[in-house]
């Protein structure tokens, strides 16, 4: 398959800045022409549906561009640097408004706090989120696809490349925070993804010790 037709089949996304939303809702609306509509574009065709196919892997280019020591403000990249998806993101939000957002989303949480203990006043104070709390989360994730948790007497259902998914993203955010972690975070996050990889091995041994499925008499479905 070319390069072209991977290109119009991956799948894009672009986010919403809601600062342009908001400033629009402020404006009364121009009387202005509505703009003729945009010629109709050829629908592409439907990709065909695989199933646990591995991504294919693109070999690295002879010689990569140096790397820059340190992290690179985001304001000196420029837009020719940006990939196709970044040129898609809208502005970066000043420290003002990121200030003033941030403080606006504490005072949103503690009425949902007051909302909560008036209705449940035994009910305790919520724990406040620590990078603990995310590790343990990406954790149990990747150990309830790996089957953890099944009732007793029930088959469990593995989802090994969710599993396989979940596990990537502790690793990146292992990779990401290398120097930034108390001894005590980068303890538990190294044994948490140890325990984490050692159970997907066991897994992918049983699995590939199984026999495999029979063909259908007509081949593979497409």
């Amino acid at each position: 398959m070319s390069d072209h037709s991977e290109n119009d089949q991956k799948p894009r996304f672009t986010v919403i800045d809601r600062r342009k939303l908001r400033d629009s809702d402020d404006t009364p609306a121009a009387s202005t022409p509505a703009a003729p509509p945009a010629p109709a574009e050829p629908e592409p065709k439907a990709a065909p549906r695989l199933t646990l196919v591995e991504p294919v892997q693109k070999t690295a280019p002879a010689e990569e561009a140096p790397v820059a020591a340190g992290p690179v403000p985001v304001e000196s990249l420029a837009a020719e640097d940006l990939d196709d998806d970044s040129a898609h993101l809208p502005p970066v939000p000043s420290a003002d408004e990121s200030e003033a957002q941030k403080l606006a989303y504490e005072a949103a949480t503690d009425r949902i706090n007051d909302l909560v203990r008036a209705q449940n006043p035994a009910a305790p104070a919520p724990e406040k989120i620590a990078f603990e709390h995310l590790v343990q989360q990406l954790y149990l994730s990747a150990m309830m696809q790996m089957g953890a948790g099944t009732p007793e007497g029930q088959r469990p259902r593995i989802d090994i490349l969710g599993a396989r998914q979940t596990i990537d993203l502790l690793g990146v955010v292992a990779d990401r925070t290398v120097g930034n972690l108390s001894e005590m975070e980068a303890r538990t996050l190294s044994t948490v993804l140890y325990e984490l990889r050692a159970t997907f091995l066991e897994l992918t041994r049983m699995i590939s010790a199984q026999p495999m499925p029979p063909m259908p008499p007509n081949g593979p479905r497409r």
